[in-house]
């Protein structure tokens, strides 16, 4: 017991953060960058997948116009 304690005391005394603490704000800290760039790559595809299906939709309205009417 009196060792963990001990060691404690000197991180504190060090600046309170050891090795893993430091590597895993790291990893944290890449873990939400990865995130915000996987979001601005999700909104640009959303937006070529709203683009395209716009195209498809006046493409099919123009053939229905060009389309001889039938009665």
């Amino acid at each position: 017991m009196f060792g963990l304690a001990a060691c404690e005391k000197r991180e504190q005394a060090a600046g309170g953060e050891g090795p893993a603490e430091r590597a895993g704000q790291h990893i944290d800290q890449a873990a939400a960058k990865a995130g915000q760039e996987l979001n601005k790559l999700a909104d640009k595809a959303g937006q070529g997948m709203q683009q395209a299906g716009e195209k498809l939709q006046n493409k099919a309205q123009e053939a229905q116009q060009q389309e001889p009417q039938k009665q």
